[in-house]
C-alpha cells in the first residue's frame, strides 16, 4: 500500500480551477480499486491518498495522469508501507 501526499504550492483558488479535472481522476482509479481513500488536509495545504498498487513506478505513472501534477499545482511524495493489519472490509482488496 502506498500513501501519497499532496503539498499545494500555488494560491487555492488557481488550484481550484483544477479541482473537477483532479476529481474524475480520483474516481478513474477508484473504479479501478487503485484508491482506497482520499480527502483534503486539515488546514488545506495539500491532501492524502491511499493507494494499492505493485510498484512505486505504478503509482509514479498513476500520479503523473493527475491534472494537479500536470498543472505543477502540488508536490508529491510517495511512501510505500506494508499493511500487517487492516479493516476486515478490505480483504478483498489487498488480496
Amino acid at each position: 500500500m502506498f500513501i501519497i501526499n499532496l503539498n499545494y504550492i500555488v494560491p487555492l483558488e488557481e488550484l481550484d480551477q483544477h479541482m473537477a479535472d483532479h476529481v474524475k481522476y480520483l474516481r478513474k482509479y477508484y473504479d479501478k480499486n487503485v484508491f482506497v481513500a482520499s480527502g483534503r488536509k486539515v488546514p488545506r495545504t495539500g491532501g492524502v491518498i491511499l493507494a494499492l498498487a505493485g510498484s512505486v513506478e505504478e503509482v509514479e505513472k498513476i500520479i503523473s495522469e493527475d491534472p494537479f501534477h500536470k498543472h505543477k499545482l502540488a508536490e508529491f511524495t510517495v511512501t510505500e508501507f506494508l499493511t500487517s493489519q487492516y479493516h476486515p472490509a478490505l480483504k478483498d482488496l489487498l488480496s
